[in-house]
Order: structure tokens, then sequence, then C-alpha cells
């Protein structure tokens, strides 16, 4: 199925399309394509607060245009760039290990 995609500029012109649909409020079409039913299913599951999802789909929608830059042929999920998120901030702010008597010896 993979040699059957467009290729990536296609595909993230029409990720670029979907987004501003989103963050628009206004989806007219009824035809979409496969991984574009996969992205619209994930942003459901999500379940991003009302408050913060404009933001979250901006940032998210950037990081897919670096993704996409770097060769990927597909754009990846919002779970997945929310977990990349979120594990980039723990490493952040992981506490410096504490130094014991026994290390220091």
């Amino acid at each position: 199925m993979q040699d059957s995609l467009p290729d990536s500029e296609a595909v993230l012109a029409q990720f670029n399309r979907l987004i501003q649909e989103l963050l628009r409020g206004n989806m007219h079409r009824n035809t979409f394509r496969p991984w574009e039913i996969d992205l619209l299913l994930d942003i459901e599951a999500c379940n991003l607060r009302e408050a913060s999802k404009r933001e979250t789909l901006r940032r998210y929608q950037k990081a897919v245009q670096r993704h996409m830059e770097k060769g990927a042929r597909l754009p990846l999920k919002l779970s997945e760039y929310l977990d990349a998120v979120k594990s980039k901030r723990a490493a952040q702010t992981a506490p410096a290990p504490v130094a014991t008597p026994e290390l220091l010896s």
C-alpha cells in the first residue's frame, strides 16, 4: 500500500488542508483518504481540551511538517506527537541523580 501513496509533498498539502478545516471548524467534504480517517479518529481519541485544542493542533501541524521534511511518507498521528512531547518534557524535568556516599568513594 505504501507504493500507492502520492509523494510526501502532496500528502503534506492534503494534511495541511485537513488541519485547516479542523481549525476553522468547517468540514464540507465527505470523501477522505484512509490515512486522513486514521488521523481524524486518532485526534478524536486524544480528547483534547477545547481551550487548548487550536494551539495543540497548530503545534502538531508544525511537527508533522518537520517530520515530512525528514522523509516520512505519512504524517505522524497526534497521539504519537503528544507522547513525544510528554517524553521530552519528562526528560527535561527529571531530577539529577543524587550523589550518595557510596558513589563518592
